[in-house]
C-alpha cells in the first residue's frame, strides 16, 4: 500500500523520534521520550499520531536469514506475456503467497518484476525455480543472479532535513 504523507509535516522531534525507533526498536517510551527531549505523555502521543497515520508501518525482530537456513539472495527478472490490470494483479497474488520471495518491485526497464527470493543453496533455488517461479501465471521469461555476498544491507530510512 502506498501512502501519501503531502498533509503530514515532520518537525525535527518527529524525524528523532522516528530515527530513534528504527534503529533501537525496543526502546522504551520514557528513554525515547528523554532521548527527544519530550515529557512521556507527550513521546507516546506523537508516536500513536505517527502510527494512526501510517508513517510507522509496524514493529519487527531482525532475524538473520541464515538463522533460517536460507543464507543465500537470489536476484530473479521476471518477464510476463500479458501487461493487463488482472494478468499483473494475479501474478502479484501468488508472489504474496510464497514465503520465500522476499521482495518483488514492477519495474521500468527489460523484465517487468525484479525478485528477491531467499534459498539454502542452488538446489534449493532449483526447487523454487521449477515449482513456483514457472508456474507463476503469465511467466515468459526468467534471469537469475546469484548474490556472492551482502556488502551492505539497511532497515532505517533516512530522512531529509526539512
Amino acid at each position: 500500500m502506498r501512502h501519501k504523507f503531502r498533509n503530514i509535516s515532520f518537525d525535527k522531534i518527529d524525524h528523532a523520534i522516528l530515527e530513534t525507533l528504527q534503529n533501537k526498536g525496543r526502546i522504551s517510551n520514557n528513554d525515547l521520550a528523554e532521548h527527544v527531549g519530550l515529557s512521556a505523555s507527550a513521546c507516546l502521543r506523537r508516536v500513536k499520531s505517527l502510527e494512526n497515520n501510517g508513517v510507522i508501518d509496524g514493529y519487527a525482530a531482525l532475524v538473520p536469514q541464515s538463522a533460517a537456513g536460507l543464507p543465500d539472495n537470489v536476484f530473479v527478472q521476471i518477464t510476463v506475456e500479458k501487461q493487463t490490470k488482472e494478468k499483473l494483479a494475479e501474478f502479484e497474488k501468488k508472489v504474496r503467497q510464497c514465503p520465500q520471495i522476499m521482495e518483488c518491485y514492477l519495474m521500468s526497464g527489460d523484465a517487468d518484476y525484479l525478485l528477491r527470493v531467499v534459498v539454502a543453496d542452488a538446489s534449493d533455488y532449483e526447487r523454487l525455480h521449477m515449482d513456483v517461479l514457472t508456474a507463476l501465471p503469465g511467466v515468459s521469461q526468467i534471469k537469475s543472479n546469484f548474490s556472492l555476498r551482502t556488502v551492505t544491507k539497511k532497515s532505517a530510512i533516512p530522512f531529509r532535513p526539512s
